[in-house]
């Protein structure tokens, strides 16, 4: 059987088992944390040299400083050699993902309190670093899920960091995303020693205002480690997903799910939170047939034995309790009312409302930004969006009436605070020279 199970109706510490899961709660994550951060600090000081060295001893790749960055004319000769199927999926996706973000932009604002006009305006980060994973298979839509949100917000430099394998170049099919979303700043980095790059900056790679992007669990620690430095826009490691199912749940859907979920590599996360035992058992049945067709079948079965979990509930309140609990970065809800359900959640990265959406269409082309919390993150952080690429500036603008009206509470919070300063910048306004008692002109 390749999932544990559990009876959450029964058995106590089932919660802590479910976290047991996740590496994030392991035993190793200090360990962890601890090489990390001396990747971190051997960035820092030695720079590119500390890059190819970690790029040969992680994906070996033989690089140089010189070949750090990827050339305008590498870049156009990748995306060349990429299926032209493969090219307009990618434009088609791109396309998708702006026309949400698009729509996500917020709008300048401003209120009039008689007299004190307050609001905020929205600014895009100047420059950003951005993580697209390919150690493992190139991912292409992580690239255009973390770059075209930068873009809709107006971000004026995006450079991307993109490991290169043992031949020392980037998959084509990344240098395809690329030239589709139109970057021509791109490094051939990736992992904690790129997230380190672009938030401390080396001889060739200049430093970013914020680093983000998808990875796995070094590269979430990596940024982690640089927060403060820069800003990140969250932690996304290791990929996660649970299938909530109820008694009308297809157990072919919520089985493809799990799988899909497996599939993403060794330390990906799969949970199905059922309340029905005869749904439970036929999922397991179409897990193991569904395996059996899959070619990399022996990966999968192994990362569901080290991180699958099957959770038997009393009802779909406890249900979400779970969910709430876990946040998942993908949640896939199968039951008979989703939007009912959904109303329980409180934590995910992105809800997919009923057994004929599946995640892989949120993965790849429905428009939303795939690149998502994870780790139970998503209790406190969104996924990706254009709001993780501007800054918010808060305006204030008095009229001397106004300023007269309101001067009473600023002065005597300021005198309780012993803020001898800031009183004095009020009364220097109060009682200037011709100005009336209610602020309005003359005396």
């Amino acid at each position: 059987m390749p999932l544990q199970v559990l009876d959450a109706r029964t058995e106590e510490g089932s919660l802590q088992a479910m976290r047991n899961r996740s590496l994030w709660e392991g035993p190793d994550i200090a360990k962890h944390v601890a090489a990390v951060r001396r990747v971190v600090e051997d960035v820092q000081t030695n720079g590119d040299e500390a890059l190819c060295r970690y790029s040969k001893l992680v994906y070996g790749a033989n690089l140089t400083p010189d070949r750090l960055r990827v050339s305008l004319v590498d870049r156009d000769a990748g995306a060349r050699r990429v299926e032209k199927k493969v090219v307009t999926a990618l434009e088609g996706a791109a396309d998708h993902i702006r026309q949400y973000h698009d729509n996500q932009k917020p709008s300048d604002w401003s209120m009039d309190r008689e007299g004190a006009l307050l609001g905020q305006v929205f600014r895009p980060i100047k420059r950003v670093g951005v993580h697209a994973p390919a150690g493992g298979y190139p991912l292409p839509s992580s690239f255009l899920m973390a770059v075209v949100p930068a873009q809709s917000a107006g971000v004026d430099e995006i450079a991307v960091c993109c490991p290169a394998g043992p031949e020392g170049e980037v998959p084509d099919v990344m240098l395809a995303a690329a030239a589709v979303a139109g970057i021509d700043e791109l490094y051939r980095i990736g992992g904690a020693h790129a997230i380190a790059a672009m938030a401390h900056g080396t001889p060739t790679i200049a430093p970013c205002d914020k680093v983000c992007g998808p990875g796995g669990l070094y590269t979430a620690l990596a940024k982690r480690e640089v927060l403060g430095v820069v800003g990140i826009d969250g932690f996304y490691g290791p990929s996660e997903a649970a299938v909530v199912a109820d008694d009308d749940a297809n157990p072919s859907y919520a089985a493809a799910e799990l799988l899909k979920e497996a599939e993403h590599g060794p330390d990906s996360v799969a949970t199905l939170i059922t309340t029905s035992e005869e749904v439970l058992g036929k999922t397991l049945q179409e897990l193991e047939t569904q395996l059996r067709r899959l070619t990399r079948a022996d990966a999968v079965r192994d990362t569901l034995a080290g991180h699958g979990l099957a959770v038997v509930v009393r009802d779909l309140e406890q249900a979400a309790a779970i969910v709430n609990d876990l946040a998942p970065e993908h949640l896939c809800i199968h039951v008979s009312d989703p939007v009912a359900f959904l109303s329980l959640v409180r934590a995910a990265g992105t809800a997919l409302l009923g057994g004929e959406t599946p995640a892989t269409l949120s993965d790849y082309c429905a428009g939303p930004s795939a690149v998502l919390p994870t780790g139970g993150s998503a209790r406190h952080t969104r996924g990706l969006s254009v709001l993780d690429f501007l800054t918010a500036i808060n305006t204030v603008s008095y009229t001397g009436t106004a300023l007269f009206r309101d001067a009473h509470i600023a002065d005597a919070l300021s005198e309780a605070e012993g803020m001898e300063a800031h009183r004095n910048a009020l009364h220097l306004r109060l009682d200037a020279p011709n100005r009336r008692s209610d602020g309005s002109g003359e005396k």
